[in-house]
């Protein structure tokens, strides 16, 4: 996973998007708003549904006593510090996290850098520093499960508590849900993602889930021997990646233009018939010539095609990258979704 180097703070603006957001690096860089602030706090990996379902109503409520709304997060998933071991993968990483943040409207992003003596923090004293302290806090909003501070002992009851002493009110929001009554949580998308559901990730996210990075030198087969050059995307470590299989996808490049294309995401079996090839990010841009390499690139999954699969010939292969072109083509139609 990327982190981002420490600076003080930055304006971000989403793309396509009027809203600006102030985000600062540190709590202690903070200076409280004088009218006090609407907070929420969390990991928001992802900044799905039931996230933006929690920042609509922080935005509301604020709105009502022309409190700042400001999110307070982390600068890495705190269990990386906590239980490395089991530390989930990641669905966006900071930079993207900010960017989806700054979409929702809020007016302030304050970025905790998380490391052993945060992990070691009661939720007492983050109340104290960073809600009362760095942001004047008039109201605090989260999920009803939501827990902090040193072996999760803060949680809503807690901060209720505290609220009464320092003034602030707290609200805990049920569980988002789907549709299909489905709760909707990071969890439950990194599960959809493992299965290959990218559709079923969607629904939960509210958008198609992105994975970003930068075009490198593949193995020189796409083009000359397959006739299907791809863009090699070379991906961050950490991130949740779909099932390994072939994908109807969208193509962003740093000019903003959106491509169809074809992506592989596996270890290219017909070629490396051991399975120890890493995992790679092979996309066919359709209907594009041109040269990406050391390009950003970032590619959206709308839609899983099948299953890796092993051909006995390269000719069987090129068959089928043909066949599933021309699928990639049926899904994703002629404009961006």
């Amino acid at each position: 996973m990327h982190v981002r180097p420490c600076r003080d703070r930055e304006v971000r603006t989403a793309p396509g998007n009027l809203a600006r957001v102030e985000v600062v690096f540190g709590p202690e860089r903070c200076t409280a708003p004088a009218g006090g602030s609407a907070v929420t706090i969390g990991a928001y990996d992802g900044v799905h549904l039931g996230h933006r379902r929690l920042l609509a109503e922080l935005r509301g409520r604020a709105a009502s006593d022309a409190l700042t709304t400001a999110v307070v997060t982390f600068d890495r998933h705190p269990a990386t510090v906590v239980r490395p071991e089991s530390a989930p993968l990641l669905l966006t990483d900071l930079d993207q996290k900010l960017e989806l943040l700054a979409a929702e409207g809020v007016d302030l992003t304050v970025v905790v850098p998380f490391d052993e003596a945060r992990a070691h923090e009661t939720a007492e004293d983050f109340v104290s520093e960073v809600l009362v302290g760095a942001l004047g806090v008039q109201l605090v909003v989260v999920g009803e499960d939501f827990h902090f501070g040193h072996r999760r002992a803060g949680n809503v009851a807690l901060l209720e508590a505290m609220g009464r002493g320092h003034g602030f009110e707290v609200v805990g929001l049920g569980l988002e849900r789907a549709d299909d009554a489905e709760v909707v949580s990071s969890t439950r998308i990194r599960a959809l993602l493992a299965a290959g559901d990218v559709e079923g990730a969607a629904r939960l996210l509210g958008r198609h889930h992105q994975v970003r990075g930068t075009v490198g030198r593949g193995d020189g087969r796409g083009g000359p021997e397959l006739g299907f050059p791809t863009a090699n995307v070379e991906l961050p470590g950490g991130l949740a990646l779909p099932a390994e299989g072939i994908y109807a996808c969208w193509y962003e490049r740093p000019s903003g233009e959106v491509h169809a294309a074809a992506v592989s995401l596996g270890r290219r079996p017909t070629f490396h018939p051991e399975g120890r090839a890493p995992v790679l990010l092979e996309a066919y841009l359709l209907d594009f010539e041109g040269d990406l390499y050391g390009q950003e690139a970032r590619v959206s999954f709308v839609a899983r095609l099948r299953d890796e699969q092993a051909f006995d010939t390269v000719a069987a292969l090129v068959r089928q990258m043909t066949d599933d072109v021309e699928a990639a083509r049926a899904v994703l139609g002629s404009a961006p979704g």
